[in-house]
């Protein structure tokens, strides 16, 4: 395990709490060349991850949060060298174990801004019990999972989230295994906050990531990106001529339709929802967009249309609620019981030892 750190402070700087987090803040203006470390980036010409450094780099100076309240966790992973590019302190810990660093921290340290970067093989395969865990605790961070389809640093085998057929080094004639869907599997864990965005889509890039820093409790937002050495071109279809036609934009509030002349929509078909040709229905069966409803179903049935081939692909807060965070009730439960133990030092002994106690000789 690695641990990174400013390398400056900003410690004089005048504090102020912000109203969703807690966490401490800075009225001096900060730059992105302030989040920017000393180190070499290393990732492979073309990576993906470089449009994601640059999107964060440039993002986290709006938010006035001060460097050294800021940490970034991450795995083991191409995506896991992150910690080492971002000027604020950094954990590169275990390979799937981010989530339980992460889990940590955010616990002990309510006056931290708790980042997780993992990516689609260490999140979701070693990791994935991990993973699930943490957002139906609904911990207080915020989890950038940057997913490629495939694995890059060990060069090149399929990933969870590899297309079934896919031929790679270890499935030379082809994968199995039907793929993870992330968004579906963190709203099947009760995440409070779900979100989708592409890499090179930098304002829709930053809308979600706004969200998901302005969310308190658990936030998953999968950003997908090409590995240009051993899985390029893996979203190309998302981006080239023809991807009005493909991604789904979804804005809270508003209907959902897409296409270069709107004339596509999502509309209710069953306990599911399907896309329709505008024109084919009237405006009234057209879903209007809604991530802040209780139940999961409805965000569910939305992640169901991310397609395999890319035909269709939903983009955006998929959802967003508001519930108790783990870390704040697990402060309140530890400030009860010492209030508790501070009149009561018998209670705490008989806490402490509990019912069943051994003695060993």
């Amino acid at each position: 395990m690695t641990t990174t750190e400013p390398a400056s402070s900003l410690v004089g700087t005048e504090l102020g709490l912000t109203a969703l987090t807690g966490v401490p803040t800075t009225d001096e203006p900060q730059k992105s060349k302030d989040f920017t470390s000393d180190q070499e980036v290393r990732w492979c010409p073309g990576c993906g991850d470089y449009a994601i450094l640059n999107s964060i780099r440039n993002f986290l100076p709006e938010l006035g949060v001060r460097r050294e309240n800021v940490v970034f966790v991450s795995g083991i992973g191409c995506s896991s060298r992150f910690p080492y590019y971002m000027n604020t302190y950094g954990v590169h810990s275990i390979h799937g174990r981010g989530p339980t660093f992460a889990t940590g921290l955010a616990t002990a340290r309510p006056d931290l801004s708790v980042f997780l970067v993992t990516g689609d093989g260490d999140a979701l395969s070693i990791g994935g019990n991990h993973l699930i865990h943490t957002l139906r605790r609904n911990v207080n961070l915020t989890i950038l999972l940057f997913n490629n389809r495939i694995y890059g640093l060990t060069k090149g085998q399929y990933s969870p989230t590899s297309e079934t057929g896919k031929i790679t080094k270890s499935t030379p004639f082809g994968s199995l295994d039907n793929p993870f869907n992330p968004v579906s599997l963190a709203i099947g864990a009760e995440a409070t906050f779900v979100g989708r965005a592409l890499d090179s889509d930098r304002k829709g890039l930053t809308e979600v990531l706004r969200g998901a820093m302005e969310h308190r409790g658990s936030a998953l937002v999968e950003i997908l990106q090409d590995c240009p050495v051993f899985n390029d071109g893996s979203f190309d279809l998302l981006r080239k001529e023809g991807a009005e036609n493909r991604i789904i934009n979804v804005r809270q509030g508003e209907k959902i339709t897409f296409g270069a002349e709107d004339e596509y929509c999502v509309i209710k078909s069953g306990f599911g929802l399907e896309v329709a040709k505008t024109a084919n229905v009237s405006a009234e069966q057209i879903v209007v967009h809604d991530a802040t409803l209780a139940d999961s179903s409805y965000a569910f049935a939305l992640s169901r249309l991310s397609e395999q081939d890319l035909s269709h692909f939903p983009m955006g807060i998929f959802r967003k609620i508001n519930k108790p965070t783990y870390d704040d009730l697990a402060r309140a439960q530890v400030a009860e019981a010492r209030q508790a133990s501070s009149h009561d030092t018998a209670a705490l002994q008989a806490l402490l030892r509990g019912r069943d106690t051994w003695t060993v000789d």
